[in-house]
């Protein structure tokens, strides 16, 4: 049966990666998920599992099948801490089944659209230093591999540190289980300070506040600074207008309507980053953990973000005014720098190492590779790690000798899909062909 061409046509979050799928699978189960590979495999075809679209690469890019898992986005079971779900549900579902079972993540990063296998295959992370990424939070993982075979695999299997984060290349996530905590809730503060008095205070603030992140607006000395910590009570909610007012009104409608403006006359950009880091207020309210995390973001842009060692941030956020300043084109949204612990994830970020990431980006059909480029360039000396589903230009040249595990990694790869069923040209290039 063909494929109508308008459901072979994809476009991610972005806008900056496209695709046209030969055919869609939609699978409803893991038998079904295996009879397809088996048949990819047996005709020498490729299948590619596209979740919500929210990467910037091209790693979610299907030329020839394009697998889909919005079938499968149940949740399984519930065994204390352990919950295992069906790899396609997403991260906003997960975080309401959770919650009805008084369970959270232990923490998350602050767009809730990915799917789970989407959001664990990339190294999606939230902040905080005694956190890493979602996918240290993995305990078990049911796969695919490029035979068709499936695998379940835990903690104490010789190849599951890969299977942890594996972007796309080991096989198809159909089912994972994570170790989550009991519900909580956080004490939430947000207040405009001046950067230089941010960056004196993080050594005092990484350590004794459960989750840290600021932001930095270009062309300004202004940043506005995020910290959050467990509460026993949710006992200063905001009031639904002030939250309206912040999260819906200023964050996403007023600040849609400022970069289309900037799009269209660059030369005021400045002055309405000075205009907007000098309106912020602060705040502090109380909420359950994943509505913290989590912010409704609808103004799509491009961004690029790179891992790098904590003690490297002044170096790299250092080199960046000059950047920007330098550049052909204007910035139109903030910095955003965020502080993970190690973990021992093969493909992680923060694989074993403290990290500060720090995060670039543009407004979507704005002009971005020249100051993606240059940052690159600062943090790629620096052991900068990118972020597998942000936009990066490394090849696994240059990757292998950040990362320890790297050809342990391309071991399993080897064992898992040996006749590349899951690879693209994005696979290709960062780790291989």
């Amino acid at each position: 049966m063909t494929t109508p061409r308008n459901a072979r046509r994809w476009i991610n979050w972005g806008g900056n990666q496209q695709s046209l799928a030969v055919d869609v699978l939609t699978p409803g189960t893991v038998d079904e998920v295996a009879a397809h590979v088996k048949e990819a495999s047996g005709t020498g075809r490729r299948v590619k599992v596209v979740g919500s679209g929210h990467s910037f690469t091209a790693i979610a890019v299907a030329n020839d099948q394009r697998l889909l898992l919005d079938r499968m986005t149940d949740l399984i079971a519930v065994d204390g801490p352990l919950v295992r779900v069906q790899a396609g549900m997403p991260l906003w579902k997960l975080n309401e089944t959770l919650a009805r079972h008084g369970l959270a993540m232990p923490n998350l990063g602050d767009i809730d659209a990915q799917t789970v296998a989407g959001a664990v295959s990339t190294g999606t992370h939230g902040t905080g230093i005694t956190h890493t990424t979602l996918a240290a939070c993995v305990e078990g993982v049911t796969i695919v591999t490029g035979t068709g075979e499936v695998l379940t695999l835990s903690k104490g299997d010789d190849i599951f540190p890969a299977t942890q984060l594996g972007i796309g290349a080991l096989g198809i996530l159909v089912e994972v289980t994570l170790r989550c905590v009991p519900a909580f809730t956080l004490l939430a503060d947000e207040r405009p300070m001046a950067l230089p008095d941010v960056l004196a205070g993080l050594d005092e603030w990484i350590p004794s506040n459960e989750h840290v992140e600021f932001y930095w607006y270009p062309y300004t000395d202004r940043a506005q600074l995020k910290r959050n910590n467990k509460v026993p009570a949710n006992d200063r909610p905001l009031s639904s207008f002030r939250g309206w007012m912040d999260d819906e009104f200023l964050a996403n409608t007023v600040w849609q309507g400022v970069c289309r403006l900037g799009r269209r006359v660059p030369a005021v950009v400045p002055t309405v980053q000075s205009i907007a880091a000098r309106a912020l207020t602060a705040r502090t309210y109380t909420e359950r953990s994943d509505r913290v995390f989590c912010t409704p973001r609808r103004v799509h842009f491009t961004e690029m973000e790179y891992e790098i060692p904590r003690a490297a941030l002044g170096e790299a956020l250092g080199a960046l005014p000059k950047i920007i300043d330098g550049l052909p084109f204007k910035v139109q949204f903030p910095v955003e720098v965020r502080f993970t612990g190690p973990d021992d994830v093969w493909l992680s970020h923060g694989y074993g190492r403290e990290s500060a990431y720090i995060a670039v980006h543009q407004f979507t059909g704005a002009p971005y590779e020249p100051y993606f480029r240059a940052f690159e360039a600062v943090c790629r000396p620096l052991g900068g790690r990118p972020h597998w589903g942000k936009l990066h230009y490394r090849t696994a040249e240059d990757l292998r000798p950040v990362y320890p595990k790297f050809d342990d990694f391309v071991a399993v790869r080897d064992r898992l899909d040996p006749a590349r069923v899951f690879t693209n040209d994005y696979l290709d290039r960062v780790l291989g062909d």
